[in-house]
């Protein structure tokens, strides 16, 4: 298996962003350069195990969220992040996309 740094990286910025902490907060916080986050946000650095961990405590998040590409037996994850996508979401948007997924579903099981 071929790990995605930069899905992990940009899962790291939406939860950055998620909380309002910026680049240069969270490098102080884990104690690493700004361009150091810049460059794992973007993938182009893989962070050591220690700074990983450091990160997701700061974040208040969870190893299993950032990293939930690339794990097994995690649906619940994704189906928190449908729920969050779904939670600023109207009435009648709320109704639409309840009509659409099931159909989207149909369509993705049929070309699997």
């Amino acid at each position: 298996m071929e790990i995605n740094y930069l899905e992990i990286g940009t899962r790291i910025r939406a939860m950055r962003k998620k909380y309002g902490i910026t680049q240069e907060k969270l490098a102080e916080r884990v104690n690493v350069g700004t361009a150091h986050i810049s460059h794992i946000e973007t993938g182009n650095t893989i962070p050591s195990l220690k700074t990983f961990v450091e990160i997701v405590n700061e974040l208040g998040g969870s190893a299993d969220a950032l990293l939930c590409d690339h794990l097994e037996r995690t649906p619940i994850i994704f189906q928190e992040e449908i729920a969050q996508a779904l939670s600023d979401c109207s009435e009648t948007e709320l109704q639409i996309l309840s009509d659409l997924i099931p159909a989207i579903k149909q369509s993705l099981r049929r070309r699997l």
